[in-house]
């Protein structure tokens, strides 16, 4: 299909192109025991081909370990969604999975590190976790291992971690074995919860049984007190002084799927979506009920009741102006009491200020009209609830001048009485009396 060449960044095309050369692919695999599969995951070929690959591998039983790499950062977020699209496939069609992320080599690099070398630091996890395992099967040691063993902690067990740490000195072991726990490469995937560890110690014939103690319980205090532990020793005759550790922990997918957010919080949410519907359509069911018999605003027609009490001042307030005005009414019958009606406005004035005192508003306007209809004798032809209803503010300021006016005139028609007018107009009134 592809003609010699690459898929082109299409895991279908790698996919397929595995397909049509499966015969090749099984005739490879044909008396292995155990198969390690390596692929960067991102691309086509590696992306697509690696589980055809590992899905032969399990169907002829045999023990599938993916290591596979994971793509940069710069390399987009395409790619690095195609990457996780291979890896869950991938999954599914080996026994243990190791991920190494490309992004991690800036953990170890520094300025002057080269490429080639950073790449070269990636390849050295694999190396590492394949050569602990062979070194158990195959190395002679005083705690030796074998296949089934490997198989034990290794089948079906999801997700692991490859470390290895070398160290000397007097605190070679701990230091080795802390080197093999904290790998910096490895996804970011922790110890605990572990179910199955493969520990090899490997040293010189110098190492101690103290040593081996020592380093081996670093490691079991990481991961779970239930977990399947397969502990062996290897000598090498190089490693006089030093000492290596090797470390496969797999199941780890059990520690994260424990504390996984995601997968908690659905059967949260699940079981307390029922409770929650029905308690919160009762308290809506109760406050309707709760309105209907005893409403806010049935009380508040209670209110008028202040309003029929404001006017009842105002009741009061006519009998107290009705006595002046029935006295200013008496005066006028008698005519030497013309003179005194500025006492009468004092009356007035101090019954319109105990009117006041209910009501302030009102009193102004009935006692300017009450003066100008006194003063000009129309005070039959206006009734009291007719001048309340004039407030008229400016007119008790000129009503002293028109009282004073109009005092002066009928006082001179109360001295010559009222038929006298005719003896105003005509002046020679003393010829009459001499003539009398």
């Amino acid at each position: 299909i592809t003609e010699g060449l690459g898929a082109g960044a299409r895991p279908e095309i790698g996919e397929q192109a595995a397909e049509d050369s499966l015969p090749e692919i099984m005739e490879q695999l044909a008396g292995a025991h155990m198969v390690f599969i390596t692929a960067g995951m991102g691309g086509g070929t590696g992306t697509g081909a690696a589980p055809v690959v590992a899905r032969v591998a399990r169907e002829q039983g045999i023990l599938t370990v993916g290591v596979i790499t994971k793509p940069f950062h710069f390399e987009g977020t395409r790619r690095m969604k195609i990457a996780e699209a291979g890896i869950d496939a991938l999954q599914d069609h080996v026994d243990t999975l190791i991920i190494i992320p490309n992004q991690n080599l800036f953990r170890i690099a520094t300025e002057k590190t080269t490429f080639a070398e950073a790449f070269g630091m990636a390849d050295q996890v694999l190396h590492s976790g394949v050569r602990g395992i062979t070194d158990l099967m195959v190395m002679p040691g005083l705690i030796n291992l074998d296949f089934a063993d490997v198989r034990a902690v290794m089948s079906e067990m999801g997700k692991a971690m490859m470390g290895t740490g070398e160290a000397s000195g007097e605190k070679r072991a701990i230091e080795a074995a802390h080197a093999a726990i904290a790998n910096p490469l490895l996804d970011d995937v922790s110890m605990k919860g572990a179910t199955g560890v493969l520990i090899n110690i490997t040293g010189g014939y110098d190492m101690t049984l103290y040593e081996v103690d020592e380093a081996a319980n670093e490691i079991r205090s990481e991961v779970d007190p239930e977990a399947n532990i397969i502990v062996g020793s290897t000598f090498d005759e190089n490693m006089e002084g030093s000492m290596r550790v090797s470390v496969v922990a797999t199941g780890i997918d059990a520690e994260i799927e424990a504390h996984d957010p995601r997968q908690t919080r659905r059967p949260v949410q699940t079981e307390a979506r029922a409770p929650v519907r029905p308690v919160v359509r009762e308290p809506l069911v109760r406050r309707a009920h709760d309105d209907k018999p005893a409403p806010a605003p049935v009380q508040q027609p209670e209110r008028p009741a202040a309003h029929f009490s404001a006017p009842e001042p105002v009741q009061h307030e006519p009998a107290q102006v009705e006595a002046p005005v029935e006295a200013a009414i008496e005066d006028d019958h008698d005519p030497y009491l013309a003179d005194d009606r500025p006492q009468v406005i004092r009356d007035q004035e101090r019954i319109a200020a105990e009117a006041r005192h209910f009501a302030p508003q009102r009193q102004p306007a009935p006692q300017a009209e009450e003066e100008v209809a006194e003063d000009n004798g129309d005070r039959g032809g206006f009734s009291l609830f007719g001048r309340r209803k004039r407030p008229m503010a400016p007119v008790p300021k000129t009503s002293p001048t028109r009282t004073e006016d109009v005092t002066h005139k009928p006082a001179t028609g109360d001295l010559f009485g009222e038929g006298s007018d005719e003896g105003d107009l005509e002046i020679p009134a003393f010829l009459r009396r001499q003539a009398n």
